[in-house]
């Protein structure tokens, strides 16, 4: 995850773009950069580190213009250095960008084929040069952009700047959020709301798919199909652009919405798409792991049972996951042998603290699953691996499931190598997969209208069933969580393979039965769970994928179709629609949706 500023401005704009980037800096501080325009000449000022270092470099060599761009980056393609910040340059085309451009290699090797030298080890580059391809075919400027944004694949947040084009920069996102900012015959672009706040409170919200033109005079936007499109302004204070909800009626909402940049900051994180490798950090040695406990509560611990499917499927090392609220109370067998792996979005959860301590006062190494670096859990581990899902405002958590079930699918795939049940093949394998998953974790979002539309039935329901198998079957749990945190309907998940053993006695016609089946090995037996379930009168939600949903039994009241995906991150694209439908039903009812009643968002005490 990066920051992006841009500026169309009538001043000199070197020291709002430094000012904004270290508001930015959250967002990533391996490298920074600006580029400026004048008299249609581009130029620009890299440093590898913090923006300290970036200013540094202008102190040395001052940039004076009114027009520019700039960018803080998190690496995800090329290791952190000069050559490699951003932002970068081919031909006429200077941009920065926020995102993973997942068929950069094949766009590469058809532009090296025409004569086209790189100079970076990023994805970024290649955006710049398709762009100043299309520009050398004669096409305009935003003709050029459009057909460049056709051809990506992955997600992407951008703004460019063009030579020889004076008082203009483009921007586009997907997957990414944007924000064009409105000012006194001044124009800019920004990650978000806090990136362009000092300098306006004018704030709009680019969609899905959006690409914009700015200049002194404002912004043309168009949507993904190229049509102008007019996006509603909103005003924005300074602080309240500290915790902004955008568009959203509620930051749950919003922090759906976020999932595919923070699903890419983590998977950023823990895999080098260079080599497609796993970068897991801490020097864990999973070859001589013996057992892996994990400990957690709530969400957290439905995320590890996720990573417990994983890990022991693809890496054959035993995991066990508990809740920590029980752990410490039953006299666990524990061993030295063994790693200890405590999960909290916080890192203050008493329960998952006490459970930890535990584990190291019985010569367990430990290790932290958490979103707050600096909390008390990172403080007394031996290894943190941090989610890097950004705050989490709304109590029942999204982002952050969907970040910490990214690390255990990376440590899934590190263990794997590392024990030797996968060779490097497979490994690059898997980790192209991982790359694929901020897109399609955006796609699956796509899915709202659908799911809006049934959450006007399942508003309506007292009981609510979720079953699922595999990896579906911890999703079960936690989409039957999410419902009743939020909305507070009566919901269970089961493993679908228990429905015959008790959970079928509740089904009947006023008790909707939500599946969640894509086709994978287990697709055969959820189908059959449905019949079961269609025969005694029950009005099934059907999740399931393309091929899925061609070989779905008739009869299901709705059949929601999710993009296909590699069963190692199904858990991450299936979560969008369990975690919309719980939101649109809490809306419905006229609950508090981001503070539920009776809940905090992080239980400090047993």
């Amino acid at each position: 995850m990066c920051g992006i500023i841009g500026i169309v401005g009538k001043t000199p704009v070197t020291d709002r773009l430094i000012e904004s980037l270290k508001r930015l800096e959250y967002r990533g501080y391996d490298s920074a950069g600006v580029a400026v325009q004048t008299d249609g000449v581009v130029d620009r000022r890299r440093a590898q580190g913090k923006i300290k270092a970036l200013e540094a470099v202008l102190d040395a060599s001052p940039l004076r213009s009114q027009v520019g761009i700039g960018h803080t980056r998190w690496a995800t393609h090329g290791a952190p250095s000069e050559r490699n910040a951003h932002p970068h340059t081919s031909g006429r085309v200077t941009l920065v960008h926020n995102g993973i451009i997942e068929n950069f290699a094949e766009l590469k090797a058809e532009l090296q084929k025409e004569g086209r030298v790189f100079e970076s080890d990023t994805d970024t580059e290649v955006v710049a040069a398709l762009i100043d391809h299309y520009l050398d075919k004669g096409q305009a400027p935003l003709a050029a952009f459009k057909m460049a944004l056709d051809r990506l694949t992955g997600a992407y947040a951008l703004a460019v700047l063009i030579e020889g084009r004076d008082n203009f920069i483009m921007g586009a996102r997907k997957g990414s959020p944007l924000v064009v900012g409105t000012g006194e015959g001044e124009m800019f672009l920004g990650s978000d709301a806090l990136a362009v706040g000092p300098f306006t409170s004018k704030v709009t919200y680019l969609e899905e798919g959006d690409y914009v033109a700015i200049d002194h005079d404002g912004a043309e936007i168009f949507d993904v199909n190229g049509m102008p499109v007019e996006r509603p302004m909103k005003v924005v204070s300074a602080a309240a652009a500290l915790v902004e909800k955008g568009n959203y009626r509620h930051f749950m909402e919003k922090e759906i919405h976020d999932q595919p940049e923070g699903v890419q900051r983590t998977v950023s994180a823990y895999i080098d798409p260079i080599t497609s490798r796993t970068a897991v950090p801490g020097g864990i040695d999973f070859a001589a792991i013996e057992r892996i406990q994990i400990v957690a509560c709530g969400t957290s611990y439905i995320a590890g049972m996720v990573g417990k499917y994983l890990i022991e499927q693809l890496a054959d090392l035993p995991v066990d996951v508990e809740i920590a609220s029980e752990f410490r109370y039953r006299s666990p067998a524990l061993r030295p042998g063994s790693l200890a792996i405590a999960m909290s979005q916080s890192g203050e959860t008493a329960d998952t603290l006490a459970a930890l301590r535990l584990c190291k006062s019985r010569g367990m190494r430990t290790a932290a699953v958490v979103n707050a670096q600096e909390s008390t859990m990172a403080r007394e581990v031996d290894v943190v691996w941090p989610i890097h899902c950004g705050p989490e405002i709304g109590v029942a958590s999204t982002k952050a499931f969907t970040a910490q079930v990214t690390v255990l699918t990376a440590i899934a795939v590190a263990a794997a190598a590392a024990r030797g049940r996968i060779d490097t093949a497979e490994e690059e394998r898997l980790v192209k997969v991982m790359l694929e998953a901020p897109r399609l974790v955006s796609e699956a979002i796509g899915m709202e209208d659908a799911v809006r539309a049934v959450a006007v039935d399942i508003a309506k329901a007292r009981d609510v069933l979720y079953l699922g198998r595999g990896t579906m079957s911890a999703l079960a749990l936690e989409g039957a969580l999410k419902l009743k945190e939020i909305s507070y309907i009566h919901a269970e998940g089961y493993a679908a393979g228990e429905l015959k053993h008790g959970p079928i006695a509740l089904v009947d016609e006023d008790t909707p039965i939500i599946i969640l089946a894509p086709y994978d090995s287990y697709y055969e037996k959820s189908a059959s769970n449905m019949s079961e379930v269609m025969a005694r009168g029950g009005q099934v939600v059907f999740i399931t994928d393309p091929e899925g949903a061609r070989h779905a039994p008739a009869g299901a009241k709705v059949v929601m179709t999710a993009p296909a995906s590699d069963p190692l991150i199904a858990p991450l694209i299936m979560s969008a629609p369990i975690q919309l439908l719980a939101y649109h039903v809490a809306v419905l009812k006229g609950a508090d949706v981001d503070q539920p009643r009776n809940l905090a968002k992080s239980v400090t005490v047993e």
